[in-house]
């Protein structure tokens, strides 16, 4: 079968409106792959640092930007995968996902519950993933601690407060003033990050938390190490302060990694870790299994009705570089979601 796949290119280091429209007649799928007809995908912090040059291992320009997807499988490339044809998937994709229509390998492919619209199961693929292993396998958070959590009203910050919840752990968030009630209103107490952080946590946990969530980097990464009680667990995930820095986007990175490890070579009695949701893909079987248990099971929370999505605006396709600048100005609560036409 022929398709012609609706794309949107990052043709280099551009602003959003630099992103270009391209149309491409994708290749039937062969052994092992299906065609899917995407009907959700979403605007995260990665494709903001990749338009800039900054994302740590982005591919070389030009590219289709998309770090995940949710669709359905229109074709497969043999019989012994037949079964999957008109299912809802979801799929990580890290690149590509901006697209009407995706050749996948059909063994990354996650089934998404009857029950979850598309743009609503799409808010949960890689912010879900991230939470859910950071909450549960990184600091393994247990019913009645208090964690702080960075950028409470965005997309994984926003679902990092859901999942701690439902797990029974008290939230503290921080966000801008004007995004505190949206903060409040996710069951989390919001802090204003551009007050005194430090002072302000430490008056809602004077012991100190037992998990802090950082997506920031850069020299706030101290607080929030310094607002660990004892045994606690910082888990860093990103450099967003330094997005917008000339120079090697590499060496912020590089920098966060070794000062987290010399914390953790340290008699201090707290962890620090580094989360990249690529982490072990060497091991396809056993990282493809992680990333379905764990979407599965944030899945069923959401079916449950103890996670909701949080969905900030839906954009058509071609309106990408509406999204990704409504996505940057950093005043929406979650996720804004790309709907290609059906």
């Amino acid at each position: 079968m022929s398709i012609t796949a609706t794309e949107i290119v990052l043709p280099g280091a551009v602003e959003p409106e630099g992103l270009v429209t391209a149309h491409r007649e994708l290749p039937d799928p062969r052994r092992g792959q299906a065609l899917i007809r995407v009907e959700a995908t979403g605007v995260s912090f990665a494709e903001q640092q990749m338009r800039r040059g900054k994302y740590y291992d982005q591919p070389a320009f030009p590219f289709v930007p998309g770090y995940d997807l949710v669709g359905t499988v229109a074709a497969v490339g043999s019989a012994e995968d037949s079964a999957l044809v008109g299912r809802r998937v979801a799929a990580l994709t890290k690149t590509g996902g901006w697209a009407s229509h995706v050749v996948l390998e059909a063994a990354d492919l996650i089934e998404v519950p009857a029950e979850l619209a598309p743009d609503a199961a799409e808010t949960f693929v890689v912010n879900g993933i991230t939470a859910w292993q950071m909450l549960h396998r990184g600091a393994k958070v247990r019913a009645g601690q208090t964690i702080l959590v960075h950028g409470a009203n965005g997309g994984v910050g926003s679902t990092l407060v859901q999942l701690a919840l439902a797990a029974g752990v008290r939230v503290i968030g921080t966000a801008s003033a004007r995004n505190a009630d949206q903060v409040s209103a996710l069951g989390a107490t919001p802090v204003d990050y551009r007050g005194d952080v430090v002072a302000q946590v430490r008056a809602l946990a004077p012991d100190g938390v037992d998990a802090v969530f950082d997506h920031v980097g850069g020299p706030g990464i101290v607080d929030s190490f310094s607002l660990l009680a004892p045994g606690g667990t910082l888990m860093a995930y990103g450099t967003a302060s330094t997005k917008d820095d000339a120079g090697n986007s590499r060496l912020p990175v590089l920098r966060l990694f070794a000062r987290l490890m010399l914390w953790n070579v340290l008699p201090n009695k707290r962890n620090a870790h580094f989360y990249n949701i690529w982490a072990g893909q060497r091991r396809a079987t056993a990282f493809r299994r992680r990333l379905a248990q764990d979407l599965t099971a944030v899945f069923a929370l959401a079916v449950k009705g103890d996670l909701h999505a949080q969905i900030a605006a839906r954009f058509p396709l071609t309106q990408a570089a509406q999204a990704l600048s409504l996505a940057e100005s950093r005043t929406v609560t979650g996720k804004v979601v790309l709907v290609p036409a059906q």
